[in-house]
């Protein structure tokens, strides 16, 4: 039986209205060019915003490496390995991301697990040298934000700034299994959230004026911008329409993507703990204004879902407009179209690679790139 066969019984069966339709994309008529390799343990790939053609490279253990040109460079952009904790799968460098502005400004920041207290979540902000634009300036460093987690899991991880200036930060339900704080359905915690925060107004950040808490639920710590969440990995804004997208990674059976509209105030639940995707899993009363997931798949196809980006690059034009994720155990990759009606049309793109995914990435001209946990690579998507 083929998997989106199995996924459409499935679905069917607990209630979900997702079909897995087609993109009427031809998988045949692309590859995996291979970009460089040789890191370890890699979590993330973006490309600055300054329209230098570099790729900066995250690893797990807490350096950063550009590659320019095809090579490596061989001194890392970045390393504060000696701030982070790896103690644990799910910890270590997680984030990084590139003021808007940062051509002028030389400012990024990271999202990282701190080594003592352990584990604890750190967003700190960084310059790039004023001698060399190729390495970070170590001693600019500024912790701007903490959070203590009381598990080793469920990290979250993403940051990225939104079409609106401000950053967006993922946190997961602050870890275990089953989410035993109930994190993600507490208003007034940040764990189980993505956060919105604006890092340009105090030394530290400021939560901005029409965040949800001040204009459509109370309830909500004024940094939060949607909730519900167990452990968002990966989530991204389409550059084109600034619609978001956000992988969640499952409990124990169900992996989902969900959706916001670039229109959108703020405030989504996403249903956590009381849904895995489109299934119960609690007997506690639905939240009031759940929105479900625009796709699942059950751990018959994977086992952890990535999050990716839409396309929008200039070298596969007709890609434009896909969102593309994928899974970190099975490393096959999924494509997902949103059709002028709001409806999303979606296939499995790459049914069997031998990649760990753990990250997807976009370089300054919208190309798609993909990374190889496991065996250290950085993909691009090119055509055949």
């Amino acid at each position: 039986m083929k998997p989106v066969t199995v996924l459409a019984l499935l679905l069917a069966l607990f209630g979900g209205a997702l079909a897995a339709q087609d993109t009427n994309l031809n998988p045949a008529q692309y590859r995996l060019a291979l970009v460089a390799s040789g890191f370890a343990r890699p979590l993330y790939v973006t490309g600055a915003g300054d329209g230098s053609g570099r790729l900066f490279v995250v690893e797990q253990a807490g350096r950063v490496w550009i590659v320019r040109d095809g090579a490596t460079l061989p001194v890392p952009f970045l390393d504060i390995s000696p701030l982070v904790s790896t103690s644990a799968n799910e910890r270590g460098l997680l984030g990084l991301a590139f003021h808007p502005d940062y051509t002028t400004t030389g400012v990024f920041y990271v999202h990282y697990s701190a080594r003592s207290p352990d584990g604890d979540t750190v967003l700190a902000r960084y310059r790039v040298s004023p001698n060399n634009p190729d390495l970070a300036d170590p001693g600019s460093a500024e912790v701007i934000f903490t959070l203590a987690q009381p598990y080793s899991n469920h990290n979250g991880g993403q940051i990225a700034f939104g079409p609106d200036g401000y950053l967006y930060m993922g946190l997961g339900d602050g870890g275990s299994a089953g989410d035993p704080l109930n994190a993600g359905q507490t208003p007034d915690t940040l764990l189980g959230k993505i956060l919105r925060l604006d890092v340009d107004s105090s030394p530290t950040y400021t939560a901005p004026p029409n965040n949800p808490a001040f204009t459509v639920n109370p309830a909500l710590a004024p940094e939060v911008w949607a909730w519900g969440l167990r452990n968002p990995w990966r989530f991204s804004f389409d550059r084109a329409t600034g619609d978001l997208y956000i992988a969640d990674v499952g409990q124990n059976l169900i992996e989902e993507i969900n959706f916001q509209p670039a229109e959108s105030p703020g405030g989504e639940n996403y249903g956590w703990r009381v849904f895995e995707g489109t299934r119960r899993f609690t007997n506690e009363r639905e939240p009031a204004g759940h929105v479900p997931p625009i796709f699942e798949y059950t751990h018959a196809e994977g086992c952890s879902v990535t999050g990716g980006y839409v396309y929008r690059g200039a070298a596969l034009p007709e890609l434009d407009g896909v969102y593309f994720f994928g899974d970190y155990c099975f490393g096959r990759v999924w494509a997902t179209r949103r059709s002028p009606d709001g409806a999303f049309q979606t296939q499995v793109f790459l049914p069997d690679t031998d990649l760990i995914i753990s990250s997807f990435g976009q370089d300054d001209a919208g190309e798609l790139y993909l990374v190889d946990h496991g065996q250290g690579r950085v993909f691009r998507l090119a055509r055949r």
